[in-house]
């Protein structure tokens, strides 16, 4: 990573405190590693994400219900979905400094240093090798990849290091009120599986018929020893993931759609298309067919945003293998011998978006800071997020220009008009533009000034945030103008 980008991702974090977005988890005992708190811009954000994906998912998809499963779910879940015995990471500890990495983000950061050197072909022949070694489990072979690069580790320096062994990433912990009676359960690493097990109960209550989706969104735990890049890696986390259930045969095509669709998803939010890349599963999880990465390019790379996962009937015959209820579907639709295709266990196309991701990708996208020529020949400047005006949020600031001469009885008028169809900020303190500064800042799309002539003709000042255009418009189009921008 370039010190400019790295300059730029640390101006973005700093922000994002600053202004109320997100912060240190329980700051004030010296925070938690690899967790934070969005504060109240940053979770109204989050909500508007998290609901825009659930509208595109559920109202717009006649086929797709969703569903909120609990976080706990019965332990032999996680034993039948392998999760006890395969969700592991390759670490490697380092034996003068006691420090545990990831091997895989080990050999990432060293590639990224040889592409900042300009030696992008080195670095591509690196990880492609990493990929070989890690889709055949070669743990001999990567750590000696370490050694011949002579890859170090950060606080000692040395490449001391122990053999490679996997790690597994689930929290648990106890369920009961006796200790010693207590059971083991898990923190769930993934919300795919609250959903295979209600397979047949949102099926037939229902009363879907395949192909059908279901989505959930909620928090996932992962005991990431190796969590980093801000809100990029944490150990508790949201996702946002749609199980579509698909006839055997049909799973390829059906691959294919979801992987343009969900694409398309982001492109709607008017995000620039070459910041977007496909990445293509070197190793398959064990369960897949097909699987692929939708990468952004953040400030620190691009990097994986969304995975779209081709995952077989694995989860549901092993739901139905351990708890030894069938979890079939009878299709009753006719082949082309004109026989119905009776029962089967659906195969399962999964799309899966991690929705603090989501949050930092539209951050870093919407982030600027701005060099601006005024009249006389002088420089400003001003830091705004080109926040897509349906996420953003706060979508109005109303100002009144003075304390006083009836004006902020207007503005709370409007106000009391438009706060019941959108978010709404009230402010009357400092100098007008200080306040336009202050909420370019948070990423609100419109400011409206209430002045003396708005008691004249019952017109009043918007202003655009990302082109600073101020024009009169009528009091009474305010709520018009702002509902067309955030239905766009």
């Amino acid at each position: 990573m370039s010190s400019i980008q790295d300059n730029k991702f640390q101006a973005i974090i700093s922000h994002a405190k600053e202004y109320g977005f997100v912060f240190p988890s329980s700051e004030i005992y010296d925070g938690l590693s690899a967790v934070y708190d969005y504060g109240p811009y940053g979770s109204e954000l989050k909500k508007n994400i998290r609901d825009y994906w659930w509208k595109s998912m559920t109202q717009l998809h006649d086929n797709i219900v969703g569903i909120d499963a609990a976080i706990f779910m019965h332990p032999t879940t996680w034993k039948a979905s392998g999760h006890v015995d395969n969700f592991s990471d390759p670490m490697i500890d380092n034996k003068d400094s006691k420090k545990r990495y990831r091997v895989d983000h080990l050999i990432e950061a060293y590639a990224d240093k040889l592409t900042e050197e300009g030696k992008g072909q080195e670095a591509q022949a690196l990880i492609a090798e990493m990929e070989r070694l890690l889709s055949t489990d070669d743990f001999t072979g990567l750590k000696q990849l370490l050694i011949d690069n002579k890859i170090a580790c950060g606080v000692s320096g040395t490449t001391n290091w122990t053999d490679i062994r996997q790690f597994n990433l689930m929290f648990d912990t106890k369920v009961g009120s006796v200790a010693e009676d207590a059971d083991t359960i898990y923190l769930r690493p993934e919300t795919a599986q609250g959903i295979f097990v209600n397979f047949l109960n949102v099926q037939k209550t229902a009363r879907m018929k395949v192909p059908f989706g279901i989505a959930q969104t909620g928090k996932a735990f992962r005991n990431e020893i190796v969590a980093r890049q801000f809100i990029f890696r944490m150990r508790e986390f949201e996702q946002m993931e749609m199980q579509f259930f698909v006839r055997p045969g049909t799973e390829g095509e059906w691959y294919k759609y979801w992987k343009e669709a969900r694409l398309q998803w982001h492109l709607s939010l008017g995000i620039d298309q070459a910041k977007y890349r496909y990445h293509d599963h070197a190793k398959l999880a064990f369960y897949a067919k097909e699987a692929c990465d939708i990468e952004f390019e953040f400030p620190i790379g691009f990097k994986e945003v969304e995975g779209i996962h081709s995952r077989t009937d694995y989860d549901l015959t092993q739901h139905e293998k351990f708890s030894r209820k069938k979890q079939q579907y009878f299709d009753n639709d006719l082949d082309e011998n004109g026989k119905a295709y009776g029962n089967y266990v659906p195969y399962v196309i999964e799309t899966s978006i991690g929705l603090d991701r989501m949050f930092l990708l539209i951050l870093s996208n919407a982030y600027e800071e701005e060099t601006l020529t005024k009249e006389d020949g002088s420089t400003d400047s001003r830091t705004v997020l080109h926040i897509p005006a349906k996420l953003a949020p706060v979508k109005l600031a109303i100002l009144p220009l003075t304390k006083k001469d009836g004006l902020p009885e207007i503005a709370r008028e409007l106000m009391d008009e438009c706060k019941q169809h959108f978010r709404c900020f009230y402010e009357e303190k400092d100098a007008i533009g200080k306040r336009y500064r202050r909420q370019d800042a948070i990423g609100t799309p419109f400011c409206i000034t209430i002045d003396h002539q708005t008691k004249e003709d019952q017109t009043v000042t918007i202003r655009h945030r990302d082109s600073m255009l101020q024009e009169r418009v009528p009091l009474s189009k305010v709520r018009e103008i702002v509902t067309q921008a955030i239905e766009k």
